[in-house]
This record gives C-alpha cells, structure tokens and sequence, in this order.
C-alpha cells in the first residue's frame, strides 16, 4: 500500500479538506497512475455533500482523471510506463453481463464507480481523482492521443465528453441533421463542440441573451434564447434530435414541439427533482420519443478521445490548485464557471 495526498470530505455538512488515503500497489492486470489533472464535475459536487443518497465517507471525488503510468502489473498488455492515459467514471464492472459483453459497462447493474463504489481496497469504497495516484485495472484504462500541452483540458472529456459524445453518437447526430443543444455549460459547451464536428448542423439553446456570442465561438449556426417565445416558435418541428444538459428541472414540452416526426429528446442532466410532466400529445402527434442517457462504455469512451483528438476538441477550463475547490464549488453552483474547472494535481504537494 502506498500513502498520498488527496482532498476529500469526511461528512456532507464539511468542507473538502486535505486527507491522506492509501493506494493499493498494482496487481497483475493493473495500471498505476500519477494523476497531473482532474476535472471537477458537478456530481461530485452532489455526491460529496450527500444530496444523492448513499455517499460513503471519507469521501473523494473525481472522475475526470488525466495523467502518466508509473507502473504496470507483469500481465498488463496495453500500457506501458510513461504513457498518457485517462480514468473516467467506471473502474470496474461484473466483465460477463450482456451490457458488459457489448461494451456498455455503464450500463452493467455491477459497474463500480471510480469514487463511492464498493471495493476490497480501504476504506472499502473507492476513492477519487482529487488525488496524486489511482491503481486501476488496465480494462478500464483509455489512451490519450492529444498533445500533452492539452492534457488538464483533455480531464473533462472524461465524463462532460462521453455523456455528450454517447447520444450523438447513438442518436446518429451526423451531416444532414438538425440538431439542438440545450444549455451552455459544462456538458452544453461540449455538446456544440462534437455536434458541430460531427457534421450536424447545430442550434443551442439558452436563457441567457449575454450567451449568444459564447455558443457561436464554441461552432453553433444558431442560437435561440429560450426566454423569447418568438424565437421558440420559429423552430417548431425542425429538429431530428435535440440534447438537453440542463440539470434543472423545466418544461419538456417547449422542446417536444421542435422536434420533427421521429424527433428525439435526450436528457442528460440530472436534476435533483424530477421534469414536470410532458404533455402526451406532444409524444404521440409526432411520434416523438422522450430518451436518456448515461455516459458511455470503455470502447465508445476510447472512440469519443479518438475523435476529439482528431478533431483538436477539448474542453474550455479554468485551471485551479487543490486548495481552491470548495470555492470552486460554490462558484459552480452560481454557474460563475466557463465551463468546467481543473485540478492541478501537482499542487498537492509531496511525492505521488
């Protein structure tokens, strides 16, 4: 076991605060990594302060993990040491069910999440990328492909990425599609970005009238403030697919009634109570569908980096040092962030 700094909280009503944890050494078929960036994701913030139910404390958070292999298990095939490589939001799964058989282990009831989930390692759940290292079992390790001058700017795609790239992906948000992003935030600002590179041709939707020029630079064609009843009006029934990043609860419907024939609805966020409920005729005069979605499996999680590197696509951060993440957090909550922040690991301190 080897000991290292980390930043995490021992109750919900507590601040982050700095902790030492412990790290187990690399069995056969695992990966140590020296984590140089973690992103800062708003579920953290929801796990860390107990507003979703079952968080286990001590308590670190981070899934948007970047960094360098420092070592390999004697089986490890993929990786070697030195190379540049991610950690997303799952470090393990049941390996044998059809979701995991098809590279969905998001979708696998046995997925283990890289923080909060249940693990042999103490404190028996696992902890985070607020952190100087993480062990991971090299099945659920993905190569970074990108420059490694963009690599705190890569953290994000590792959850903001996949949770926007999976549905466009599924949904089939490619050239001669219409498609819509709906909020310009950490998920939104990637939704424009991958949407736009995919061929689509893009429309966001915001509340903010001070947002237009901010979606146009991230590749929008058109932006449409949500407020104006007019501007809504003018896009019924032009949409193939649109996806919805809000994780606030609003009305489904003004967005149903954009959609054409067959149109689909993706919701990504997740907010802490429930839509109101749409109104069924929007549904069945069109046929349109209602649908969620949930990060993506290893395979399209390697396929999402392998395009945005391709593309040159990475996410708009704000770089901070460890001790400022509760301020962080609450300028996350006032949306006074543009558009994910990063941790510089490395201002932990001492030796990973």
């Amino acid at each position: 076991m080897t000991t290292i700094q980390a930043y995490g909280a021992l109750a919900g009503d507590q601040p982050l605060q700095p902790l030492q944890i412990t790290r187990r050494a690399p069995g056969p078929h695992d990966v140590q990594i020296g984590i140089a960036f973690c992103g800062v994701c708003h579920s953290d913030l929801h796990q860390v302060r107990s507003e979703w139910a079952g968080t286990l404390y001590p308590c670190v958070p981070g899934h948007e993990i970047v960094g360098r292999v420092t070592a390999v298990g004697r089986h490890v095939t993929r990786f070697k040491e030195g190379d540049l490589v991610g950690v997303g939001c799952i470090v393990d799964s049941c390996r044998h069910c059809e979701e995991c058989e098809a590279g969905y282990e998001n979708y696998c009831d046995g997925m283990v999440g890289t923080y909060n989930g249940p693990t042999d390692d103490p404190p028996g759940h696992t902890l985070g990328g607020y952190s100087q290292q993480v062990v991971v079992d090299e099945r659920y390790v993905l190569s970074i492909r990108h420059p490694e001058s963009q690599l705190a700017a890569v953290a994000p795609l590792l959850c903001a990425g996949i949770t926007t790239y999976s549905p466009l992906r599924h949904w089939g948000a490619g050239r001669g599609k219409t498609v819509g992003v709906v909020g310009i935030g950490g998920l939104g600002h990637m939704g424009i970005k991958l949407a736009r590179a995919m061929g689509a041709d893009v429309v966001a939707f915001t509340t903010s009238e001070s947002k237009r020029d901010a979606a146009s630079q991230l590749g929008a064609h058109e932006v449409v403030v949500s407020r104006h009843t007019e501007e809504m009006a003018a896009q019924q029934g032009r949409f193939d697919f649109i996806l919805n990043t809000v994780a606030a609860p609003h009305s489904l419907d003004d967005y149903l009634a954009l959609l054409k024939r067959d149109g689909v609805l993706a919701l990504v966020g997740a907010p802490s109570s429930p839509h109101p409920s749409p109104n069924v005729f929007n549904l069945i005069m069109k046929r349109r569908h209602i649908a969620g979605s949930l990060i993506g499996g290893i395979p399209e999680t390697q396929e999402m980096l392998d395009f945005c590197a391709e593309h040159g696509i990475v996410a708009d951060i704000e770089l901070i040092r460890a001790e400022q993440i509760n301020e962080a957090y609450e300028r996350m909550l006032q949306g006074k962030v543009k558009y994910r922040f990063v941790i510089d690991i490395a201002s932990m301190g001492g030796q990973a």
